[in-house]
């Protein structure tokens, strides 16, 4: 087998860069078409798997764990917080994902 041309690095950097941009698409496609804003996450999710690279807290937050949508909140996710927790419930699989709440160092 022959080197990669590009190096783990700059590949891990160039998949970012798509990952961030899918999510943006997705979140542009989602009010006209939701089909299109899922196999969009679908992809973003597959491009990080393949390069080994684990998506930022704000973008693992834009999709259901159990499902895989992506979720807007209000439309097909609620938003709650209880407890020192924020709770992400999604609409289409009826999971729910709970985050704790850090304090903040003073």
């Amino acid at each position: 087998m022959s080197k990669p041309l590009i190096s783990k690095g700059k590949q891990k950097e160039i998949a970012l860069e798509r990952i961030r941009k899918l999510f943006k698409e997705a979140e542009s496609a989602f009010p006209k078409n939701k089909t299109l804003a899922n196999k969009y996450v679908t992809l973003a999710r597959k491009l990080a798997m393949k390069v080994r690279l684990s998506l930022p807290l704000e973008l693992k937050r834009r999709y259901c764990k159990h499902c895989y949508k992506f979720l807007k909140p209000g439309i097909n996710a609620r938003v709650r917080t209880r407890d020192g927790k924020v709770i992400i419930s999604c609409l289409e699989c009826k999971k729910f994902m709970r985050i704790p709440i850090r304090k903040l160092k003073s």
